[in-house]
């Protein structure tokens, strides 16, 4: 038995000519292209038959995480992080100093009456 060539060594068996004819034509796209504030670029494809209104103007950033806007030049600010306001800072932001005290006075006193000390 003598050791030739084989056709199919290296393909897989019933795979066939790779090309547009065995996959279908390719539909036109649209290539829109997104930056973040780091400067990363980000390529989205739409179907070039959607509304150019229906494209968004800005996506999460795959890379980073961010908001990724279509002008290169002025892309989405970084978000700033507020940190966790307690119950007490949304108050004194409602209420002046006086006010304050004031309405503490008010409670004392309503509970001094109440416990029969005023």
């Amino acid at each position: 038995m003598a050791s030739g060539g084989s056709a199919i060594r290296g393909t897989r068996v019933g795979s066939g000519p790779m090309g547009e004819q065995d996959r279908g034509i390719l539909a036109d796209r649209i290539e829109v292209s997104y930056w973040d504030a780091l400067g990363n670029q980000t390529v989205r494809y739409f179907s070039a038959q959607v509304d150019p209104e229906e494209i968004p103007d800005i996506i999460d950033s795959p890379s980073s995480g961010l908001p990724a806007g279509r002008d290169k030049d002025n892309p989405p600010e970084l978000p700033s992080n507020e940190p966790y306001k307690t119950h007490l800072a949304y108050v004194k932001e409602r209420r002046t100093e006086k006010e304050a005290k004031a309405i503490l006075d008010e409670a004392l006193e309503k509970l001094r009456k109440k416990k029969g000390s005023a």
